[in-house]
């Protein structure tokens, strides 16, 4: 598909539609929509926004490719002066006092928000029905989940609501509802992208990630939210990825896959055989597909909520009403406290706090996170011997189809499990991008870390050859 921001702004450009229109026509669709994708629109910011785009417009003045593309933020990330809730009970009031990075450099290039999207509560879940704003729906099918947690940002992009979104994935929460939603998702490499301002869940493997609808979108995009932040000391300097490389795959020679997550029995064969084709079409093409062994899907899906739900005991333990968020006051101190979490975390939110606390208690500690601690570290290692001998690693997004509304929160455990595919790349670090291709609910296409570059590459050859 061809690259919808270059398409608006030359629309704008050409004076084809102006602006404030544009920003107007969106903002009535997100009304209007039925998806429960939007948790507040930005109406009167985005329009005065608008506003001054159309006037540089007139009087003349060239305009940048990302100024007055309307796009979404989830719930997650601060936009001074706009509600950032989390989609939580906790923080249903709050007001950013200041703006994330990201969203900071998106602004600087003049882009324009225009809504905050419905995601899982802080993040926790993978179906988007563990939001106080209700279940956000698949945008193929309504009576089918839209994933978590970044499904709002990713409905909005597949009916067009927005241009792209800016969503945050921690084990899949960009890349799972990409593939159910029939959108681009990108978790880049860690670091990349300045984690300031976005809500911490797991800061280990929390990345900001953008979703369109075309591999050039999610280039421009990438390019703009990129590079080292003081803020953030994770982060590192990056160079730009040139669109025009993108067509430059001739070094792409070999493509691995893990046959053991493949011929796991919790696969939907339907999955698997598309899965298969697909590998089959990229042996035609000329390029070496091997199989790999990877760790099994169980220890993958248990080190990674091992070590997430650790990190979110931590991460929010800050929340206890004192500072910010919904209060509410008891007999004494400890008694409000306990009251006040109680009453605004949500249910899958208690569990994972819960859990976290349980394994980095003592006695719990040196036999479960330690020992999970260590696998992350091998996996790393694996993923080193791995691009030693491919160039690209290809798997399913996910190991089924999405469930229907309602079917996800009645089995906690299939949710964590349906981020099988998923997990491992986030543990590694690794750049990893959901692909709308290859299986009912996409592809993603994996490199070495820093090469975000190969992986939009290889994606960039996939959408030729649609």
């Amino acid at each position: 598909m061809q690259s919808q921001i270059k398409h608006i702004h030359q629309q704008l450009v050409s004076k084809q539609i102006s602006c404030v229109d544009l920003i107007q026509q969106r903002l009535d669709l997100l009304k209007q929509n039925s998806h429960g994708s939007v948790n507040s629109l930005l109406d009167s910011y985005a329009l005065e926004r608008a506003q001054a785009v159309d006037s540089k417009i007139a009087k003349g003045e060239s305009i940048g490719l990302l100024e007055g593309i309307p796009f979404g933020v989830k719930d997650v990330f601060m936009l001074q002066g706009t509600y950032t809730t989390a989609s939580s009970t906790f923080l249903k009031q709050y007001k950013s006092a200041y703006t994330a990075s990201a969203i900071q450099k998106l602004i600087d290039a003049g882009a324009i928000p225009i809504v905050k999207e419905n995601c899982d509560s802080f993040g926790h879940g993978s179906s988007n029905e563990n939001s106080i704003f209700g279940p956000v729906n698949n945008a193929k099918d309504s009576a089918l989940v839209a994933g978590g947690s970044s499904g709002g940002s990713a409905v909005n992009v597949a009916k067009d609501f927005t241009v792209f979104s800016i969503g945050g994935d921690t084990g899949g929460s960009v890349r799972q509802p990409a593939g159910y939603n029939g959108v681009y998702g990108l978790k880049p490499t860690y670091g990349r992208i300045s984690r300031y301002g976005l809500m911490a869940y797991a800061s280990s493997t929390d990345c900001v990630g953008p979703l369109a609808k075309s591999v050039e979108d999610i280039c421009i995009v990438l390019n703009t939210i990129s590079g080292k932040d003081v803020k953030d000391q994770t982060t590192y300097e990056s160079v730009p990825i040139d669109e025009a490389s993108l067509s430059h795959t001739g070094g792409i020679k070999t493509v691995g896959y893990f046959k053991n997550l493949i011929d796991n029995d919790a696969m939907d064969p339907s999955i698997k055989a598309d899965f298969m084709d697909t590998l089959d079409k990229i042996k035609a093409k000329g390029i070496e597909v091997k199989p790999l062994d990877f760790l099994d899907a169980d220890t993958l899906v248990s080190t990674y909520y091992i070590l997430a739900m650790a990190e979110t005991a931590s991460n929010l333990s800050r929340l206890d009403g004192s500072n910010y968020g919904n209060r509410i006051s008891a007999e004494n101190l400890i008694e409000s406290y306990a009251v006040t979490r109680s009453e605004n975390f949500s249910e899958e939110s208690k569990r994972r706090i819960v859990g976290g606390n349980q394994v980095l208690s003592q006695g719990f500690s040196d036999a479960i996170y330690l020992k999970s601690l260590a696998v992350r570290d091998k996996i790393s290692t694996d993923f080193e011997r791995f691009f030693d001998d491919v160039d690209i690693v290809l798997s399913p997004v996910t190991p089924g189809i999405p469930p229907k509304v309602g079917d996800g929160l009645k089995d906690p455990m299939a949710m964590y499990l349906s981020d099988a595919f998923t997990v491992g790349f986030s543990l590694g670090q690794l750049p990893t991008l959901t692909v709308p291709q290859g299986t009912a609910t996409g592809i993603q296409i994996t490199a070495a870390k820093t090469d975000d570059e190969r992986v939009l590459q290889f994606a960039h050859l996939l959408e030729e050859k649609r």
